[in-house]
């Protein structure tokens, strides 16, 4: 007995065909979405790769643009098929394609899903990512007569700006590096010197930020230098005043934006595994209703559809058994061929 069958007359077949039309046109602009977003973390990536060492994932992004291609191929030819399921001789083409068609629509889902565990599941590689690419940026940002380096100061400072976040974990990330270039030191000065060598390793430290870190919606003007020298300024303490920069890691900043980044599109691609499924189930009763009318040349005869031609058990049964079938005959075939090669 057929899975889940449904009875079909001329009006009801048209309406099922004209609605699988349209959601499978729905589901190419999906695919074009998918793709579009693909294409904008991608971009996302490259323009973050210095604050992440170089070493960035672009698994997902990659993932996103040939699924967001393939939904569209996919659905597209869904499309086509729908618009002539109502005329016999155009769909009678067709016919041959569509359990192949179907299967590959299960395997397209398959990879759907498979895409949507990486957008939840990479974060984490996102997150160790960034630790250790802004650790390797603060530490670098003094190099800007480096080759390789010349611009870290700018694309740290541009981060900061824009994140509005100060440090890897917060702003005292500062205070662990040399951040002003020897350069720019002058090393005939008693309080430099004494600064230097009281480092052991011979590092210029103080407790100060770069001007990026600066909140321009404060009042006050901003305090970048001596943030821990209560006496350096008027009427301030750090312990309990609210500081004039951005207090929030450009770690957490910066995962912030790609996790929410990577759970919104995992939402639209298990969407989009949902929108796909309709598709398939639609067009399973669309054929099976047209494969079954009572008189062909007659379109007002009824006809029924549905999901499996057998019920859920004895499918996954015969499914089961051809596998069974398919594994002996391998065997079967690999003896043959040792026994051929040994004699």
């Amino acid at each position: 007995m057929p899975f889940m069958p449904v009875k079909f007359n001329l009006p009801k077949r048209v309406k099922l065909a004209q609605g699988l039309w349209m959601i499978y046109w729905l589901s190419v602009i999906v695919g074009i979405l998918i793709f579009s977003l693909g294409i904008f973390f991608k971009i996302e990536l490259r323009k973050r790769s210095e604050m992440m060492d170089n070493n960035e994932s672009h698994l997902v992004p990659n993932l996103l643009i040939l699924v967001g291609l393939l939904a569209c191929g996919v659905n597209a030819f869904g499309g086509k098929v729908c618009h002539d399921s109502l005329d016999p001789i155009k769909f009678a083409k067709w016919k041959p394609m569509l359990k192949p068609y179907l299967l590959l629509c299960c395997g397209f889902n398959a990879l759907l899903l498979l895409t949507a565990m990486l957008c939840f599941l990479m974060q984490f590689a996102v997150y160790l990512t960034l630790a250790e690419g802004l650790k390797n940026s603060i530490k670098f940002y003094k190099d800007t007569d480096t080759p390789g380096r010349c611009f870290m100061k700018r694309t740290l400072d541009m981060t900061q700006i824009e994140f509005r976040c100060c440090g890897n974990n917060n702003f005292r990330d500062w205070f662990e590096v040399q951040w002003i270039s020897n350069r720019y030191l002058d090393m005939s000065n008693d309080a430099v010197k004494d600064r230097v060598l009281s480092n052991v390793e011979g590092k210029y430290l103080m407790d100060s930020v770069p001007f990026s870190c600066c909140n321009p919606g404060s009042p006050r003007p901003c305090i970048q230098h001596h943030l821990t020298n209560n006496t350096a300024h008027y009427d301030y303490d750090h312990r309990i005043e609210e500081l004039n920069i951005w207090t929030r890691g450009c770690r957490e900043a910066l995962f912030s934006y790609f996790s929410g980044m990577m759970n919104s599109i995992g939402v639209l691609v298990i969407a989009t595994i949902i929108l796909e499924s309709v598709d398939m189930a639609g067009l399973k009763y669309l054929s099976t209703a047209l494969e079954t009318m009572e008189d062909p040349e007659n379109p007002e005869c009824e006809s029924e559809g549905w999901l499996l031609e057998k019920g859920v058990k004895e499918t996954f049964s015969e499914l089961f058994a051809k596998l069974k079938t398919l594994g002996k005959t391998n065997q079967v075939e690999e003896g043959a061929d040792a026994q051929e090669a040994a004699t």
